[in-house]
């Protein structure tokens, strides 16, 4: 009973919580749905008395109610433009010993086979898609045991598996902060995701029934929104509250290691039943246990947890923008059907109002009474064309990116330097979501490597394919991994395109700065140049030597453990005697060579009959 009374106690203390940060977040909730509106072409919605989305009616019959949706465009160039950030993580050792060097070729194939395992590249994607609707987004990195490699079967014959990375991108509709007022995860000391499932669902997560009910979610629909000129309607596709069916709210708040709980506490409640309270199972950065969320925004905030997206900028440009356009339009409609000035009692208005003045038509008025006519009309203002071009550059000034051809603003006569620099101004308003996008990358792939190291105790056999199409099948475990001395870089350049990266390493080889100490570009740095320039390996003697320097690498252990190694003439004598010197002046060798006073004797013994087939060569 004492038990029961706790687990109810605790499932009412984190359905009050999460209840009133609900309440806390909800203005930012409308700033969201209004952005998705507005991107979608719902644009005559608001914010009512009731905190809650309305939808502006029209005053007139006649009125025109057009949406002449920029957003959506300049949306598309910043998610076309972002996209093609694709970072190549670069897994640098901590210092130069030879188990350093080894563990961060290890750390990189393991990171890039979770990449093309779980299409990193296209989840990303759709992130970045949220992060410039919402202005933010958040990955969750965790571990699910119930996936992986299967490693044996229990007494019901059900699979026990090794486990797997769990990668999601999350929304920020199932965030819920301690306090807004935090710029960044490191200062929330508590975190809430929420999310529904159906109770199958949580069934066969948790194991545990609870009981369903329905639950209020968004979704998109086509209904009519008052949108279109005069006598048509129009419909437009809107974010519209649908209800869930039979499901319920899985609510898992995270807390920061504190003094009464040194490892941290994570709580899960579905529905009203409590099914896990215990320590944050994921230790990150130093072993210390922490949130398994990574943050990115679009346009950051100081002060402020959440991101701000262009389109909450560029909101009061498109409605100035629509109304400038429907009131033209309108003015228009009066030019072209008319006003008519008829006296009172002279013609049948009913006839009249109906068929107005077509062509051909015999019209009856009162003998004696005016004739009905057409009232002269101005001409359009010229403050309306002026407005209306005003806006078009507000919205490239707001957004900050334009898509210069077809603006128009690339004449034929323009440099190709001029042109770069064209290119480079459109481009630096971006920067600030690139550095958010790469910052993501690479606490993501540090996440992923601790996570392995943490839980990846037996051998592993993973898959990396090459951009040459090969495919290398490798094992490792927990030990081959030390990403806590491993430092993580962004090799890509920003916005830099393939073409402008081919550029460069050109001009690199023209004037020789590629070239070795022999003025000559050596097989290995070959082989660079080919990735770099996005064609893969081509050339077999390069697969080979990478053959050779491994080969060269698994000797240098053996003879480490004592095993005696023979000198092969197949072998590559200047890549084994550079991989064994460089192996000799490494940490682990000199500590090996403290218990065994031969070792380094016959390392030297080696390398010697290497030089000795160099010279039978010569």
């Amino acid at each position: 009973m004492k038990n029961n009374e706790k687990e109810k106690s605790i499932v009412k203390e984190v359905l009050d919580d999460f209840n009133r940060r609900a309440e806390m977040r909800k203005s930012f909730d409308l700033i969201w749905q209004i952005n998705m509106n507005f991107l979608m072409g719902n644009q005559y919605c608001n914010v009512g008395y009731g905190g809650s989305l309305e939808e502006a009616d029209r005053q007139f019959f006649w009125q025109e109610r057009e949406v002449f949706n920029h957003i959506a465009p300049i949306f598309d160039i910043r998610y076309a433009k972002l996209s093609k950030i694709k970072p190549a993580i670069n897994i640098i050792p901590a210092t130069n010993d030879e188990r350093d060097k080894e563990s961060a070729k290890v750390s990189k194939k393991i990171y890039n086979s979770v990449k093309n395992k779980f299409e990193l590249d296209s989840k990303m994607n759709q992130a970045i898609k949220w992060s410039e609707v919402c202005g933010t987004v958040f990955y969750k990195v965790g571990w699910n045991s119930s996936e992986g490699q299967v490693l044996a079967k229990d007494e019901k014959g059900k699979s026990i598996r090794g486990g797997e990375i769990d990668f999601s991108v999350v929304s920020p509709f199932e965030i819920y902060p301690d306090s807004s007022v935090c710029e960044n995860l490191e200062e929330c000391n508590s975190l809430i995701h929420a999310k529904a499932f159906s109770v199958e669902q949580i069934k066969n997560m948790y194991g545990v029934d609870v009981q369903g009910g329905k639950i209020n979610t968004y979704s998109l629909d086509n209904v009519s929104a008052g949108v279109g000129g005069l006598g048509f309607n129009g419909t437009v596709p809107k974010m519209i509250e649908s209800v869930k069916e039979n499901s319920a709210v899985v609510i898992e708040r995270y807390n920061r290691p504190s003094e009464d709980y040194p490892n941290g506490r994570l709580t899960i409640v579905a529905g009203d039943r409590l099914v896990y309270d215990g320590e944050l199972p994921y230790l990150f950065d130093e072993d210390k246990r922490d949130f398994p969320f990574v943050r990115q925004t679009s346009i950051s905030e100081p002060g402020c947890f959440w991101g701000t997206s262009v389109i909450e900028r560029l909101i009061p440009v498109q409605r100035a923008y629509n109304a400038v356009k429907n009131r033209k339009h309108e003015f228009i409609n009066r030019l072209s059907l008319g006003v008519l000035s008829v006296e009172d009692g002279s013609v049948d208005l009913d006839n009249l109002e109906d068929e107005g003045l077509c062509p051909g038509k015999v019209l009856v008025y009162r003998q004696g009474s005016s004739e009905p006519k057409y009232l002269e009309s101005e001409a359009l203002p010229s403050g309306i064309e002026t407005e209306e071009a005003n806006l078009i550059e507000e919205f490239k000034t707001i957004s900050g990116v334009s898509d210069l051809v077809s603006a128009g603003s690339v004449s034929s006569q323009m440099s190709g330097v001029a042109l770069e620099l064209m290119i480079g101004q459109d481009e630096t308003r971006l920067n600030a979501s690139v550095e958010s996008i790469n910052s993501a990358n690479r606490l993501i792939a540090r996440k992923i490597l601790q996570l392995y190291k943490q839980f990846a105790s037996i051998p592993r056999l993973a898959r990396v394919i090459g951009e040459n199409g090969q495919v290398e099948m490798f094992y490792f475990s927990s030990s081959d991994i030390s990403s806590d001395d491993i430092v993580i870089e962004n090799q890509s350049d920003g916005l830099q395109t393939l073409t402008q990266r081919r550029e460069m390493i050109m001009t690199l080889l023209e004037n020789g700065i590629l070239n070795d100490e022999n003025d000559k570009i050596s097989n290995k740095m070959k082989c660079k140049i080919l990735e770099m320039l996005g064609m893969g390996i081509w050339e077999n003697a390069q697969d080979v030597n990478e053959l050779h320097v491994k080969r060269a690498g698994n000797e240098n252990l053996k003879m480490l453990s004592g095993e005696e190694i023979k000198v092969r003439e197949i072998d590559n004598h200047d890549l084994h005697i550079n991989e064994h010197i460089a192996f000799m002046l490494g940490m682990d060798f000199e500590k090996a060579c403290k218990d065994n006073d031969k070792l380094e004797q016959n390392f030297l013994a080696h390398i010697k009959k290497h030089k000795e087939f160099l010279k039978m060569e010569d």
